[in-house]
């Protein structure tokens, strides 16, 4: 390395790197980076405290030098490409021209992402351990993974599960099952999506399930707050038991959406998939979850998840539904 070039990246390492002001009615005054405000909350990212949480109506005013997207009552919103102190109450938009809005008629300010991103990774672990001690013994834990990475217009998901329960000290259940998602952005709504997944059970008929598959995914809507997506599919299945093989194929329809709320201390997010076999035993297939999760602190979370799997045919329906709380970790 040049010592020129050593030179100039210490002198940007000790430059002030801009901060976001909350100015407080009681005459405090905080510092630190805005990440949303929702449901009278905002939410302040802060270097000496984590992530703090204050009261919409205790604000006199603040300062952003980020672009921020501000909602005020109804449905009208406008993006700025920072907000500007104007006195108690009152908040200054900077755009093209400034506008000055009392923040009794804010409900939401949330930053916008960018359609083109740099290295983001972000997913949760959640585990759940049951203990029943009556007539029978009863050991049961599972481990639950959701992971997303993004770079540029490509975006790598995976998700997976595990599952082990004994009886009397005699194995009952052992499965796991993971599935793997690579997207492609074309455009800001649009991207089509490769998956393959793969799921085996030691005790099931159906001793391992594979399914690859492909197709065009749209993005209703992306931020701060969550996230909605559907994703149509044509995939091929191929299922191996003790007696025979079987392939074949299936038209699918995925989602997948998530809601932060109460100024993102609570997410609510579901993700399925309904697929309809090409054979004439089976009319459909419903695997999907629902769940709530409630973030301690910075890092841990309380999760509550109801998983319902349903198959139709031959005009009979089976269903399994489970209902599981546990307490896992973000990022």
């Amino acid at each position: 390395m040049r010592w020129q070039n050593l030179w100039l990246l210490l002198c940007c390492f000790s430059l002030p790197v801009a901060a976001d002001t909350v100015w407080l009615k009681n005459g405090d005054r905080l510092t630190g980076t805005i990440v949303l405000l929702e449901g009278g909350k905002l939410v302040l990212q802060t270097k000496y405290a984590g992530r703090v949480m204050i009261d919409w109506k205790d604000v006199s005013t603040l300062r952003s030098e980020q672009p921020l997207l501000v909602k005020q009552s109804g449905f009208d919103a406008e993006q700025g490409k920072s907000l500007a102190a104007a006195g108690q109450g009152m908040v200054r938009l900077e755009n093209h021209e400034s506008k000055t809005l009392p923040l009794a008629s804010i409900t939401q300010i949330v930053p916008p992402r960018p359609f083109v991103e740099d290295l983001v990774w972000e997913g949760n672990l959640d585990g759940k351990l049951n203990i029943e001690r009556d007539e029978d013994r009863i050991d049961d834990w599972r481990l639950k993974l959701d992971t997303t990475l993004k770079h540029d217009r490509w975006r790598y998901k995976l998700d997976g599960s595990q599952r082990h329960e004994t009886k009397n000290d005699s194995e009952i259940k052992d499965e796991w099952e993971y599935n793997y998602d690579q997207d492609y952005f074309f455009t800001e709504k649009w991207f089509v999506r490769g998956s393959y997944g793969e799921l085996r059970d030691k005790f099931d008929e159906v001793e391992r399930q594979t399914a690859f598959g492909a197709g065009p995914g749209y993005r209703l809507w992306d931020s701060a707050l969550g996230h909605f997506e559907l994703i149509g599919q044509y995939d091929h299945y191929n299922l191996q038991t003790s007696g025979k093989d079987i392939s074949f194929d299936a038209s699918s329809m995925e989602w997948d959406f998530k809601r932060l709320l109460w100024g993102s201390r609570v997410e609510l997010y579901t993700t399925g998939e309904f697929a309809v076999p090409h054979m004439d035993s089976v009319d459909y297939v419903v695997n999907s979850e629902a769940g709530v999760r409630y973030r301690i602190n910075e890092w841990a979370r309380l999760s509550l998840l109801y998983e319902l799997d349903q198959v139709r045919g031959l005009g009979e329906t089976s269903s399994a539904r489970e209902y599981t709380i546990g307490v896992g970790v973000g990022w």
